[in-house]
Protein backbone atom coordinates (compact mmCIF):
# COMPACT_ATOMS: atom_id res chain seq x y z
CA UNK A 1 0.00 0.00 0.00
CA UNK A 2 1.50 3.47 -0.54
CA UNK A 3 1.12 6.16 1.76
CA UNK A 4 0.55 9.86 0.04
CA UNK A 5 1.20 12.92 1.44
CA UNK A 6 -2.04 15.80 1.06
CA UNK A 7 -1.04 19.01 1.42
CA UNK A 8 -3.05 21.85 3.01
CA UNK A 9 -2.25 25.58 2.56
CA UNK A 10 -4.44 28.37 3.88
CA UNK A 11 -4.35 32.42 3.40
CA UNK A 12 -7.24 35.38 5.05
CA UNK A 13 -7.59 37.13 2.64
CA UNK A 14 -7.46 37.27 -0.78
CA UNK A 15 -4.90 39.65 -1.51
CA UNK A 16 -2.28 37.14 0.07
CA UNK A 17 -0.42 34.98 -1.87
CA UNK A 18 -0.43 31.11 -1.44
CA UNK A 19 2.75 30.31 -3.62
CA UNK A 20 5.10 30.72 -0.39
CA UNK A 21 3.03 27.53 0.99
CA UNK A 22 3.23 26.36 -1.85
CA UNK A 23 6.55 25.87 -2.61
CA UNK A 24 6.89 24.46 1.40
CA UNK A 25 4.81 21.96 0.76
CA UNK A 26 6.49 20.75 -2.82
CA UNK A 27 9.65 20.79 -0.80
CA UNK A 28 8.15 18.61 2.08
CA UNK A 29 7.80 16.20 -0.51
CA UNK A 30 3.96 16.78 -1.29
CA UNK A 31 2.98 16.34 -5.26
CA UNK A 32 1.45 19.78 -6.36
CA UNK A 33 -1.85 17.86 -7.83
CA UNK A 34 -2.09 16.88 -3.77
CA UNK A 35 -2.37 20.08 -2.47
CA UNK A 36 -5.55 21.96 -1.27
CA UNK A 37 -6.02 25.08 -0.64
CA UNK A 38 -8.39 28.23 0.52
CA UNK A 39 -8.16 31.61 0.32
CA UNK A 40 -9.73 34.67 1.62
CA UNK A 41 -10.48 32.13 4.88
CA UNK A 42 -10.04 33.10 8.43
CA UNK A 43 -8.47 30.31 10.37
CA UNK A 44 -11.37 30.29 12.74
CA UNK A 45 -13.92 29.46 10.41
CA UNK A 46 -14.10 25.80 10.04
CA UNK A 47 -15.93 25.60 7.13
CA UNK A 48 -13.32 26.00 4.78
CA UNK A 49 -13.83 23.61 1.37
CA UNK A 50 -9.91 23.15 0.35
CA UNK A 51 -9.78 21.84 3.89
CA UNK A 52 -12.92 19.61 3.71
CA UNK A 53 -11.46 18.46 0.19
CA UNK A 54 -8.25 17.37 1.78
CA UNK A 55 -9.47 15.57 5.03
CA UNK A 56 -11.63 14.12 2.47
CA UNK A 57 -8.90 12.86 0.22
CA UNK A 58 -6.38 11.26 2.97
CA UNK A 59 -6.68 7.52 3.74
CA UNK A 60 -5.64 5.76 6.77
CA UNK A 61 -1.71 5.18 6.70
CA UNK A 62 -1.29 8.64 4.71
CA UNK A 63 -0.01 12.08 5.97
CA UNK A 64 -1.62 15.30 6.23
CA UNK A 65 0.72 18.03 5.24
CA UNK A 66 0.69 21.56 6.39
CA UNK A 67 3.59 24.28 6.54
CA UNK A 68 2.43 25.53 10.07
CA UNK A 69 -0.30 24.95 12.66
CA UNK A 70 -1.97 27.96 12.47
CA UNK A 71 -3.02 27.22 8.23
CA UNK A 72 -4.62 24.51 9.72
CA UNK A 73 -6.59 26.19 12.91
CA UNK A 74 -6.36 28.86 14.58
CA UNK A 75 -7.63 27.56 17.97
CA UNK A 76 -6.72 25.21 20.27
CA UNK A 77 -10.24 22.80 20.30
CA UNK A 78 -10.28 23.12 16.40
CA UNK A 79 -7.01 21.61 16.04
CA UNK A 80 -7.61 19.25 18.47
CA UNK A 81 -11.31 18.17 16.88
CA UNK A 82 -8.94 17.81 13.43
CA UNK A 83 -6.02 16.28 15.01
CA UNK A 84 -8.40 13.55 16.78
CA UNK A 85 -10.47 12.73 13.56
CA UNK A 86 -6.97 12.35 11.91
CA UNK A 87 -6.15 9.81 14.77
CA UNK A 88 -8.91 8.35 14.67
CA UNK A 89 -8.86 7.57 11.04
CA UNK A 90 -4.88 6.66 10.84
CA UNK A 91 -3.29 9.84 9.19
CA UNK A 92 -0.36 11.28 10.36
CA UNK A 93 0.01 15.20 10.89
CA UNK A 94 3.21 16.68 9.42
CA UNK A 95 3.60 20.24 10.18
CA UNK A 96 6.50 21.77 8.42
CA UNK A 97 9.22 19.04 8.84
CA UNK A 98 7.84 17.82 12.53
CA UNK A 99 5.63 14.33 11.51
CA UNK A 100 2.80 13.59 14.52
CA UNK A 101 2.07 9.78 14.58
CA UNK A 102 -1.61 9.15 16.14
CA UNK A 103 0.13 5.35 16.68
CA UNK A 104 3.19 6.79 18.86
CA UNK A 105 3.16 7.92 22.10
CA UNK A 106 4.71 11.50 21.56
CA UNK A 107 2.29 12.02 18.21
CA UNK A 108 -0.38 11.18 20.80
CA UNK A 109 1.39 13.18 23.36
CA UNK A 110 1.38 16.54 21.06
CA UNK A 111 -2.24 17.04 20.78
CA UNK A 112 -2.30 16.87 24.24
CA UNK A 113 0.39 19.72 25.17
CA UNK A 114 -1.18 22.21 22.03
CA UNK A 115 0.00 25.88 23.33
CA UNK A 116 -3.52 27.56 24.94
CA UNK A 117 -3.08 30.44 22.26
CA UNK A 118 -2.05 29.69 18.45
CA UNK A 119 0.17 32.68 17.35
CA UNK A 120 -1.46 34.87 15.37
CA UNK A 121 0.68 36.05 11.55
Amino acid sequence: MTHVLIGYARCSTDKQDLEAQRQALIQLGVAPDRIYTDKGFTGTNRARPGLDQALAAVRSGDTLVVPKLDRLARSVPDARAIGDALAIRGVKLQLGASVHDPTDPMGKLFFVTLPPVLPSF
